[in-house]
């Protein structure tokens, strides 16, 4: 990224680099197939996260992207899919994702969870925004 300033810049909106120099075919088939989303059922059945919420984020991402939206978050269990997967995920900006992930956690209905797995199913095959 020192050398690619459009690499920073996607980076500096997403957090993401559609193609990351550090992850192999292997790595790019299973990201973008959710296939490696799979082992955390396992922190669902242990109750460490949900099926709905807002994805997992690092302590330094609350910090620097939600701000006072932080509480927000804290106030929900992370979820394996939520409003960000079905919203186009990595098409999005990372402030979008903080408004979608604010929305989820000050609204929370079970008829919102209920549209939102329905809709991860074909947001997976389709792989909108998976990179």
């Amino acid at each position: 990224m020192e050398r690619d300033p459009a690499a920073r810049a996607e980076w500096a909106a997403r957090r993401k680099l559609k193609r990351d120099p550090r992850v192999t075919w292997i790595g790019r088939f299973l990201r973008a197939s959710s296939l490696d989303e799979l082992p955390q059922v396992f922190n669902v059945l242990r109750g460490e996260m949900s099926l709905v919420g807002p994805r997992p984020v690092q302590v330094a991402e609350l910090v620097t992207h939600y701000g006072a939206a932080a509480e927000h978050y804290a106030s929900v269990r992370p979820g394996i899919t939520g409003l960000w997967q079905v919203s186009g995920r990595s098409d999005t900006s990372y402030a979008t994702r903080v408004a979608l992930d604010v929305g989820y956690a000050t609204r929370p209905s079970l008829r919102t969870d209920l549209k939102i797995l329905l809709r991860t199913p074909a947001a997976v095959l389709l792989r909108r925004g998976a990179y």
